[in-house]
C-alpha cells in the first residue's frame, strides 16, 4: 500500500542501513551561511537521525517524522534529543522555530500537499526564518517502494516558494548522479 514503507520495523531497518554513509552535511554547511548558531530548527522527517545529529551539533533542534518506527529508532538512539510525531503535510505544532530543514523528505509530497506544508511551515517560522530543503531534479512523480515522489525543478520550486519566501539560494547539486538533486534556501517574508 502506498506510503506504508516507513511504517515498519523491517522497512525502516532496511532504510537505515541504506542510508549509511550519506548525510546531509554539506546541505547544512550551506543553512549555516544563513542561520545563526543556536537557533531553533525543526527538522521535518527525521528519519534514521543522521542529519538531526549534525543539526544538533551547532542548533536547537526538534527532530520529526510521521513513522513511529523511526520515531522509536531516533529516541533510542538519541536520549536526549527531543522528538515529535509529524505529518510534513499538516506540521500540528505549536511551536515557532528560526529554521526548518528537511533532507529529501518534501518531495514526498503532492502538489497540493506541497502548497499546503508551505502555508505552515510559514506559520510556525518566526520572523525572517529560514527553510532549508532538498528535493530530486525532475519532473513528473512515481511510487517507488511504496511511497510517492514528486519531482521538482528549479522553476516549478520558484512558482511553490515565492509568494511567501524570499529565496536565497537554489542550487542543483549531485546525491548520486551529477544534478540529480536541488537544495532550496529561503527567508520568511
Amino acid at each position: 500500500m502506498e506510503g506504508e514503507y516507513y511504517k515498519t520495523k523491517e522497512s525502516v531497518d532496511e532504510y537505515i542501513k541504506l542510508a549509511e554513509g550519506f548525510n546531509g552535511a554539506d546541505l547544512i554547511k550551506t543553512l549555516k551561511k544563513v542561520l545563526s548558531p543556536n537557533s531553533t530548527v525543526l527538522e521535518i522527517g527525521s528519519g534514521p537521525g543522521s542529519d538531526w545529529k549534525i543539526l544538533n551539533e551547532s542548533y536547537n533542534v526538534l527532530g520529526s517524522d510521521n513513522s513511529t518506527e523511526f520515531l522509536n529508532h531516533l529516541i533510542a538512539e538519541n536520549p536526549n534529543g527531543e522528538f515529535l510525531e509529524l505529518d510534513a503535510k499538516t506540521l500540528r505544532t505549536d511551536k515557532k522555530f528560526d529554521g526548518i530543514y528537511s533532507n529529501k523528505v518534501m518531495h514526498h509530497l503532492r502538489n497540493n500537499e506541497l502548497a499546503e506544508s508551505i502555508k505552515r511551515q510559514h506559520d510556525i517560522l518566526n520572523p525572517k526564518g529560514i527553510i532549508c530543503h532538498s528535493f530530486w531534479k525532475g519532473e513528473g512523480s512515481e511510487v517507488f517502494k511504496g511511497l510517492f515522489v514528486n519531482y521538482h525543478t528549479k522553476a516549478n520550486l520558484k512558482k511553490f516558494y515565492e509568494d511567501s519566501f524570499e529565496i536565497l539560494s537554489l542550487e542543483d547539486y549531485q546525491e548520486f548522479d551529477e544534478g540529480d538533486s536541488l537544495l532550496l534556501i529561503a527567508k520568511k517574508k
